[in-house]
């Protein structure tokens, strides 16, 4: 156990087996359902989430995290004498950040010995994720809070996402379009392509079909990677098989340092529907 411990949030999308070996501690974030509130990856797993969305998409709301949710895991760290970096999403897609600002400011208080820091990772899906894999392998490693801040952030300015998605018909649960206009281009097939940057989600371009939609990816890979050690995350929503033959690409077309496998949160999936395939990567660099 190091003398840092890393926090993030169910959005993070990270692995159990990652999560399990580098002592991540992982905040959940709320699925409401038919009026019953679940824990996202406590009491109800990824694949059942994606059941029940698809079962009553009307039924099935998110709630974002309080300070009371970060508090216990905070107090408890600070009291275990750790020092605290949390990754959390993107504050411009969540209030997450500032509900955790306030946890750890809070606790501060009460452990002064403690520092506790909250990184907005401008991130979401595997891109956040991969931030916080990293800081908690350089906290493994022994760094202190300021070198896994350092790495958390090399890794922050250079990690990348896109995903191609199924159908553009659930976007106007996002609130960002109009029902109507999803609906239209559900109707025109188009499949939209989405990256994150700067904590905006933004689109990219459009394919006509999934099989389209992964060479784009591949080429916007081969652009930015090349054949530069890489670390990558495979994402789906909902179709492990398929995601697994990307996987299986990706491991024989890159250099491939660290090969992930994930399924993306159900928080990012109402807005963007089953059926996705994605990608969270970033080249590796010598000293992180």
């Amino acid at each position: 156990m190091g003398k840092v411990a890393v926090v993030t949030d169910s959005v993070a999308c990270l692995p159990a087996e990652q999560v399990e070996q580098y002592d991540i501690r992982v905040v959940p974030i709320k699925i409401i359902f038919e009026e019953k509130v679940y824990s996202n990856g406590v009491d109800l797993s990824t694949s059942e989430a994606y059941r029940l969305l698809e079962k009553a998409p009307d039924y099935f709301r998110t709630s974002p995290s309080t300070p009371s949710d970060y508090l216990g895991t905070f107090s408890e760290l600070a009291a275990g004498g750790r020092d605290i970096l949390c990754v959390a999403v993107s504050s411009t897609l969540s209030t997450t950040y500032n509900v955790a600002c306030l946890a750890a400011e809070q606790v501060a208080n009460e452990f002064p010995a403690c520092s506790i820091e909250v990184m907005d990772s401008r991130n979401a899906t595997a891109s956040q994720g991969f931030i916080a894999l990293a800081a908690a392998q350089a906290a493994a490693r022994g760094k202190d809070i300021k070198e896994v801040i350092e790495v958390a952030e090399a890794v922050r300015d250079r990690v990348q996402m896109v995903m191609a998605l199924d159908t553009i018909r659930h976007a106007y649960r996002t609130g960002r379009i109009p029902k109507f206009a999803s609906q239209l281009g559900s109707m025109l097939g188009v499949k939209p392509m989405l990256t994150i940057k700067n904590g905006v989600v933004r689109m990219v371009g459009i394919a006509r079909t999934r099989q389209k939609g992964v060479q784009r990816i591949i080429n916007i890979m081969e652009r930015k990677a090349g054949r530069r050690p890489l670390h990558a995350a495979i994402m789906h929503t909902a179709i492990p098989d398929e995601a697994e033959k990307f996987r299986q690409r990706i491991a024989e077309e890159f250099n491939c340092v660290e090969l992930l496998l994930t399924e993306v949160s159900p928080i990012i999936g109402y807005s963007i529907g089953t059926g996705v395939l994605g990608i969270a990567f970033y080249t590796d660099n010598q000293g992180l």
